[in-house]
């Protein structure tokens, strides 16, 4: 366990490394310089930039020096925290994400403490018992929830709860401070978009475990049923579905945006596509970089509770 461990952590630094090469020469392009320059100089037009004041900024920032050499400073600035400035927000970048992170996460905590208990539960009910009306009930009603686009789903929760029952407020900016009333709808929103997913490849590997031979063979000595499903189905059925559970980080991550700028809640998401609107650049690098950070480790949690859930890998 300890070299697999070890293994992934080198094959994460090699991607971070990848990755951030590759992010560097996306944003070290001219044009953008140039739009970083006349950002940080005042101007609102390319005309209002001289070369000389241009060739200036570029010798006092360090970005005249060999391109090998810029993307070192760039990765010892981004070692110690300093991501740069962002001109939309007047402030630093490194605290600005970390904020948005952390409300992004809060919301993240509630959707999967919410969605995963829900989800694995029907989908362990569908697959107990394969084409039963049970199992047609619960398939369709994850289809149907997972097939409604969130933004479809969160003007309808509002219409309900806010503007007809006008028992949750509307939008979720959380400007007086933290509300749990607030965070209702957006939570209540993603978990019903993503509830289904999950739910759907539970219940495919818990029918799959059910025709195992050893299923069969521990109804058949008399075990009861109940604990033939507990001690016997329900830890190999829930191999794929941790797999998935631990991906969903990616698509919450990146896939908030429509949720939190529908409910102008201030959380990753939004911060990413303002930033993108307003060619707010050292954001949208630090935050495709974090993106980028997530998506390994999620990686690399799943490829861990994967090799701890499945005996035949960990000892082969």
């Amino acid at each position: 366990m300890l070299g697999l461990i070890l293994r992934r952590l080198v094959q994460m630094a090699l991607i971070m490394v990848v990755a951030s090469f590759i992010l560097f020469v996306i944003f070290d392009t001219p044009a953008f310089k140039k739009k970083i320059a006349i950002a940080e100089l005042g101007g609102f037009a390319v005309s209002a930039l001289s070369e000389e004041d241009y060739q200036n900024w570029l010798e006092q920032k360090g970005l005249n020096v060999p391109f090998f050499q810029r993307y070192a400073n760039w990765i010892g600035n981004i070692t110690t925290g300093d991501f740069g400035k962002s001109f939309e927000k007047n402030t630093a970048v490194g605290p600005l994400l970390l904020d948005r992170l952390k409300n992004t996460g809060i919301l993240a905590f509630w959707v999967f403490a919410l969605m995963i208990p829900i989800s694995l539960v029907l989908g362990v009910l569908a697959g107990m018992k394969e084409g039963s009306a049970q199992d047609r009930t619960i398939s369709f009603i994850s289809v149907f929830t997972t097939s409604i686009p969130e933004i479809a789903t969160a003007i309808i929760l509002t219409v309900i709860f806010a503007l007809g029952l006008g028992w949750l407020p509307a939008k979720s900016a959380m400007t007086q401070g933290f509300d749990w009333r607030q965070l209702v709808l957006p939570v209540l929103t993603l978990v019903t978009y993503d509830f289904g997913y999950v739910a759907r490849m539970t219940r495919a590997s818990m029918a799959e475990v059910m025709t195992s031979q050893y299923i069969r063979t521990a109804v058949l000595k008399g075990i009861p049923y109940r604990q033939v499903i507990m001690k016997h189905a329900l830890r190999n059925a829930l191999i794929a579905p941790f797999t998935v559970i631990v991906l969903q980080l990616n698509w919450l991550l990146s896939g908030v945006v429509v949720v939190e700028v529908f409910f102008q809640y201030d959380g990753f998401g939004k911060l990413l596509l303002e930033a993108a609107l307003f060619g707010d650049v050292y954001v949208v690098q630090a935050a495709t970089l974090v993106a980028v950070i997530v998506a390994v480790l999620s990686q690399i949690i799943s490829d861990i509770g994967y090799t701890l859930l499945n005996p035949r890998i960990r000892f082969s």
